[in-house]
């Protein structure tokens, strides 16, 4: 078939999960709960971060920003795949695929990033506690926190180009969102140069970030161990191993699908992993990071209880 790069009228069939239609009402309302308490968890932290003085600091500022960002993340692609497992409607326009592909690149971007800025803040609290407050004033929170969505939005655009500029061949895409490995397999041309030009994009955005991550963990742990207190060491390391966890399960999965060379990705394993980075990693984020929190569970009941006094 001719390339249709630069023909929006043209449309694709996102094949999903229809190889298991068996499952496909099973998906639905799994997938279905999980956005539900997504979005609930997610805006119930932004909305704690917001109205609670006590989470006026840098992690919670920082944790809303990640709250928001999982929002959108998962709103980029769920919706999407709901009404595809629901059969009314698998299709998408060329347009719509490549805003899609962009969207959800930049927010999965700026995720890396952030992740990296909440380590090194970690990193400040544990190993330079007395100079917390000066090192992590909020004119730096909030260029870092800028920083993270501009670098996100800017690798997005690069890496959304060098799939614009290919010729695609066919309109099936054997995923439930428009990934780039399934749109790279529609390529009419030897991709071996862009899948290079993707590859120095993707070192920069998940393997960087990755090391620098484990590097300030390593330096925070030689800091707990140095603490007498028991409790104290056990409250820290409880704290960094739930951050830790978050950590490994996005960029576990994300360097899977993005770091393997594209004739060894498969479709069919590729859209489980998908499910877990989409659906599975926003809603650990709010339990993992703050719903385990005394202060966060402090603050929801001030809040629950002014709300019942007032009623």
């Amino acid at each position: 078939m001719a390339g249709f790069n630069t023909s929006f009228g043209k449309r694709f069939l996102l094949i999903g999960f229809s190889d298991w239609p068996q499952l496909e009402i099973f998906f639905f309302v799994f997938i279905l709960i999980f956005y539900s308490l997504t979005i609930f968890g997610n805006t119930t932290i932004i909305i704690l971060s917001q109205l609670d003085l006590r989470l006026h600091t840098p992690m919670y500022f920082f944790l809303s920003h990640l709250s928001f960002l999982d929002l959108c993340f998962t709103t980029s692609t769920v919706p999407q795949l709901l009404i595809n497992l629901y059969g009314l409607d698998r299709t998408i326009s060329y347009g719509g695929c490549v805003a899609q592909l962009y969207i959800y690149l930049a927010l999965g971007s700026t995720e890396c990033v952030l992740l990296v800025v909440m380590a090194i803040d970690r990193y400040a609290a544990v190993c330079r506690p007395l100079h917390y407050t000066t090192i992590m004033h909020p004119c730096l929170c909030q260029t870092m926190a800028m920083s993270s969505w501009v670098g996100g939005f800017i690798n997005s655009l690069v890496q959304t180009g060098l799939v614009m500029a290919m010729p695609l061949c066919g309109h099936r895409l054997n995923h439930f969102f428009c990934e780039m490995p399934v749109f790279l397999k529609l390529a009419c041309e030897d991709t071996e140069g862009t899948e290079a030009k993707m590859f120095v994009a993707r070192v920069i955005i998940l393997v960087f970030p990755a090391a620098l991550i484990l590097g300030s963990y390593v330096q925070i742990v030689r800091a707990v161990l140095r603490i007498k207190s028991m409790a104290g060491r056990r409250k820290a390391f409880g704290t960094c191993g739930s951050h830790l966890l978050v950590v490994f399960l996005f960029y576990g999965s994300a360097i899977y699908t993005y770091l393997q060379p594209i004739h060894s990705y498969t479709e069919s394993k590729g859209k489980f992993v998908a499910l877990f980075y989409t659906i599975i990693t926003p809603i650990l984020n709010p339990l993992i990071y703050t719903l385990r929190n005394k202060d966060v569970k402090g603050a929801l009941k001030k809040i629950l209880m002014r709300g019942r006094d007032s009623g």
